[in-house]
């Protein structure tokens, strides 16, 4: 069996908590104020998905642009000891009021997860894309063919005469 990659599981804990910090999962006619700025940095923060050690990653729609602002941060966003210990922070104060209970909890779990993570030696390393190579011009064209196509035998080349006379 291959190793866990507690990492994958924290960020999308997270973008959840996120989510639901922002009022992005409330019903439209909530009498609780949408959102606050922690669900919104969360989000910024959690949307971008980190490189699997092994195998393929999927890419989020829209991620490289957010992954170049996570890269500009470096240590600070790469490090699973800096989210986990962010994102307990972030837990607290919201712990202390009923409205954000869904987010507060998944935040909290997402803080614990990033910490075993960080502990196991993971850290955040963003999708690069593969440069494409340049097709050759040469290898796409196809040669035309050298012989002529297969005929059927001279026999049966023959009209019937039912299909002269019509």
């Amino acid at each position: 069996m291959g190793q866990i990659e507690w990492a994958m599981w924290a960020n999308e804990q997270a973008l959840a908590a996120g989510l639901s910090e922002c009022g992005a999962w409330r019903a439209p006619f909530s009498l609780t104020p949408p959102g606050s700025g922690a669900g919104v940095l969360v989000c910024l923060l959690e949307y971008p998905r980190s490189k699997r050690q092994k195998g393929s990653t999927m890419e989020r729609c829209g991620q490289k642009y957010l992954t170049a602002v996570v890269k500009v941060f470096g240590p600070l966003t790469r490090n699973y000891y800096i989210r986990a210990v962010l994102h307990a922070a972030l837990a607290v104060p919201a712990g202390f009021l009923l409205s954000p209970s869904l987010g507060t909890v998944c935040l909290a779990i997402a803080s614990g997860i990033y910490l075993l993570a960080a502990v196991r030696g993971e850290e955040w390393r963003p999708i690069e894309q593969k440069p494409r190579e340049p097709l050759h011009k040469v290898e796409t064209i196809k040669q035309p063919p050298s012989n002529p196509p297969p005929r059927p035998p001279a026999d049966a080349r023959k009209k019937q005469p039912a299909e002269v006379g019509g």
